[in-house]
């Protein structure tokens, strides 16, 4: 009998060792019985890692380590203000005069204008001033630019009025739009046919000029090739996030002036549901 029991303290603290000696070696206890440092010390060190990173102006870096955190913990209460961090980086690279983001550096040459030079590259003339701080149009041969060559597209989530700006499949920016109340902004595949800067607005029965606080386009204007609709700002930014319009894509003053500056004409356009 007491031979039994022997034989059934030994299994015992046999087994007892053998899960010990696991968790040891997945690292679930440490030294002492000390737990090892959980997912959540760990989202925060690379959290101070990417802010530190952004405000000495490492951008890329700090946009890897952002996108580090969002892979490795998607399911984290923070990670939309995560994602919100790489936009915000995105467009500050994508106006940078240095960092080559989505860009190519070009040499002006002898009969070039920016709007040849936009035509070329499938930019705009706003950006490439932009990016370059040029006060004006005028360039001289020789001048070295940063011009955006990325290929953008826009997509528009009706339900969530929000609209997503992407280049080369990658998502540069997510905006909160209005739009159309009864579901009547159209969904399908759209492009980018004109472009106006402090739109008049035309109403049954009266001209709206720009800056009229009747106005309700805003400061911008980007139409689609289907007639009365398109992408414009607001004279009520208090409406944006809901779906109040008469069918047209509508965001803030701001936003849309961004917007407007980084896409050019011919645009891809994609409303879903």
């Amino acid at each position: 009998m007491n031979r039994l029991w022997v034989v059934v303290v030994l299994v015992i603290a046999l087994l007892l060792g053998g899960i010990i000696f696991v968790s040891l070696k997945k690292g679930k206890i440490g030294v002492g019985g000390h737990s090892s440092p959980a997912p959540v010390s760990q989202a925060a060190n690379l959290l101070a890692l990417a802010k530190e990173l952004q405000e000495k102006g490492n951008l890329q870096e700090a946009k890897v380590t952002y996108q580090k955190l969002i892979n490795d913990f998607p399911n984290a209460p923070e990670v939309m203000d995560w994602q919100r961090r790489v936009e915000e980086i995105n467009i500050k690279l994508i106006f940078s005069p240095t960092v080559e983001f989505h860009s190519t550096f070009y040499t002006v040459q002898p009969a070039d204008t920016l709007t040849k030079i936009a035509k070329e590259f499938n930019t705009t003339v706003e950006l490439i001033k932009k990016i370059n701080s040029l006060a004006d149009d005028r360039i001289f041969p020789g001048k070295r630019l940063k011009v955006c060559n990325a290929k953008f597209n826009i997509i528009v989530y009706k339900r969530q009025n929000i609209l997503i700006l992407k280049a080369d499949d990658e998502i540069i920016k997510t905006y909160t739009v209005a739009t159309g109340r009864n579901s009547s902004t159209p969904a399908g595949n759209f492009k980018i046919v004109n472009k106006l800067i402090n739109p008049t607005w035309f109403k049954a029965g009266a001209v709206v000029p720009s800056g009229s606080p009747e106005n309700v386009l805003g400061t911008r204007w980007l139409g689609f090739d289907i007639a009365g609709y398109g992408i414009h700002g607001t004279n009520d930014p208090q409406g944006i996030g809901k779906q109040i319009t008469d069918g047209c894509i509508r965001m803030t003053n701001p936003d849309v002036e961004e917007l407007y500056s980084i896409v050019s004409l011919g645009t891809q356009v994609t409303v879903m549901d």
